[in-house]
């Protein structure tokens, strides 16, 4: 997304056990916000402690009925999942941080609702011999931008917070600091 809205990035893998840190988080009663709002920060902090440079980290959580679901760990844990929003409204918690040299200077969460409609047996077959390995790519099992649009009822929220990053509200930022052109 920041490549396609003009910025040069450089992309680093923090050094962040995500499943340790989830399952402290979750064990400490945090809720999802906070949760996605944590990982955020600390992918951020892990790649910016050496360098002079803004880093950007983002997490994104699907929060459904007091229900946190997190990436499908395979095709018949998609389809469960996709199963188990059928026809219902979830939350997908999108959290965004700055950090430059070890310190936090920005930082926003987002949360856009999705309906899922209530599509037939017939049309998830379809969709997940369609989709394919593409469903692990996301913590619904689906792609908004593509073939996951036919899933949906109503989408209230940013666009590019659904896709896992809030955009606009980071552009802004980015630009105040002589990032991105003004």
């Amino acid at each position: 997304m920041l490549e396609a809205a003009g910025l040069k990035i450089a992309v680093q893998t923090p050094r962040v056990d995500e499943e340790a840190a989830k399952a402290s988080l979750r064990a400490n009663g945090m809720k999802p916000r906070d949760q996605a709002d944590m990982l955020a920060e600390l992918k951020a902090l892990s790649v910016s402690r050496n360098l002079p440079d803004f880093v950007i980290g983002a997490d994104q959580m699907l929060a459904i009925e007091g229900e946190v679901l997190d990436k499908p760990k395979d095709v018949a844990e998609a389809r469960a999942h996709l199963l188990r929003l059928r026809g219902r409204t979830h939350e997908l918690i999108t959290a965004a941080v700055v950090a430059r040299e070890g310190a936090i200077i920005w930082r926003h969460i987002d949360t856009p609702k999705l309906k899922m409609r209530a599509f037939s047996d017939a049309f998830l077959d379809d969709y997940m011999a369609r989709a394919g390995e593409a469903t692990l790519r996301s913590v619904g099992a689906y792609q908004l931008e593509g073939l996951g649009a036919q899933l949906f009822e109503r989408v209230e929220g940013d666009y590019f917070s659904v896709l896992g990053l809030p955009l606009l509200p980071l552009l802004a930022f980015l630009r105040e600091h002589g990032v991105a052109q003004a």
